[in-house]
């Protein structure tokens, strides 16, 4: 199952696991990524907060945690080719893997539809 926040991230849920992202439209929005730089496997963070940072040709972007939880992996794929994010954002380009405190939090996200509408 998809979800998805206002600040452009997504989720996809299996149980207590949430594996985000930034969605394709931001990607589109950001330009060439140059620099990606993840969280550390075990950091706790908090719904809203400061998860990694993104910095494109065009200018440096915070990707925000859409819930509260752990992180138990990273994609040091990202980190080692940026591009990555650029060309499948929705994809093989997921940020981090976050073990979520409280799963039915994910209910209050949007859904694609809501989200497309977001975007316009």
């Amino acid at each position: 199952m998809l979800k998805f926040t206002a600040e452009h991230e997504w989720l996809k849920l299996e149980g207590d696991i949430a594996t985000v992202g930034i969605t394709s439209h931001a990607a589109e929005q950001l330009g060439d990524l140059v620099f990606v730089e993840l969280p550390e496997v075990g950091a706790e963070l908090v719904k809203d907060g400061n998860a990694a940072t993104v910095e494109s040709v065009k200018a440096a972007s915070d990707v925000y945690c859409p819930l509260d939880g752990e992180v138990i992996e990273i994609n040091q794929a990202i980190v080692d080719d940026p591009s990555l994010v650029n060309s499948d954002p929705q994809g093989a380009a997921w940020f981090f893997k976050l073990k979520l405190k409280n799963p039915g939090d994910a209910d209050a996200l949007l859904d694609e539809s809501a989200y497309k509408d977001l975007i316009g």
